[in-house]
């Protein structure tokens, strides 16, 4: 992908980020553009890839590309999977490849393989995410959880589950959002597309 084509690209994206990041994760007393950035802080600070780094930065994508008229806000708690992250996966899949789109599609997953595997883990989910693994259908069965871990990127989506999970601290420091563009453009240049 061509240089100027590419910074189209991510110009698109993070305009939409930074118009609309400033609407509220979920339930959470974060904002998806707070979210975005500490999980991408995170994965960065992890030493994550520039396409992990990436995928975290836009794993809730889907959140603001969904419109619907109502949007998705409160879905969960009607009892609406939006699937945001088959609607991010799928937006973004246009210009990366699968290391950035199959951790954002699988992280949902992730949360389900999580609360299959680790006895603690569903203890410190936040309300709004043990009331989204509801209608994400619940807890993986073992039998679930094996075929979910043994899946290419399977390990990456759990890692940004975890991020996922820890993003959500009113008090957080992060870098802005124009820091990550280093990431996806690093992401975008080792896509196939």
């Amino acid at each position: 992908m061509n240089g100027r084509r590419a910074s189209r690209i991510v110009d698109e994206i993070f305009d939409n980020l930074a118009g609309r990041g400033h609407e509220m994760y979920g339930g959470e007393a974060v904002t998806q553009l707070q979210h975005a950035l500490q999980c991408a802080t995170m994965a960065r600070r992890a030493g994550a890839t520039a396409s992990l780094v990436t995928a975290a930065l836009l794993h809730d994508y889907g959140h603001l590309v969904v419109d619907d008229g109502a949007g998705d806000d409160g879905a969960a708690e009607r009892g609406i999977d939006m699937l945001h992250e088959e609607v991010a996966a799928a937006h973004l899949a246009r210009w990366f490849g699968p290391a950035v789109t199959e951790p954002i599609r699988m992280h949902v997953a992730a949360k389900r393989y999580l609360c299959a595997t680790n006895t603690d883990y569903f203890a410190d989910l936040s309300p709004a995410s043990v009331a989204s693994l509801k209608v994400q259908g619940g807890r993986f069965s073992v039998a679930e959880a094996a075929e979910f871990i043994a899946a290419p990127f399977a390990r990456d989506a759990v890692r940004l589950r975890v991020w996922d999970d820890l993003a959500k601290d009113t008090e957080a420091r992060t870098p802005a959002l124009d820091d990550f563009r280093v990431d996806a453009d690093a992401a975008l240049s080792e896509s196939p597309a």
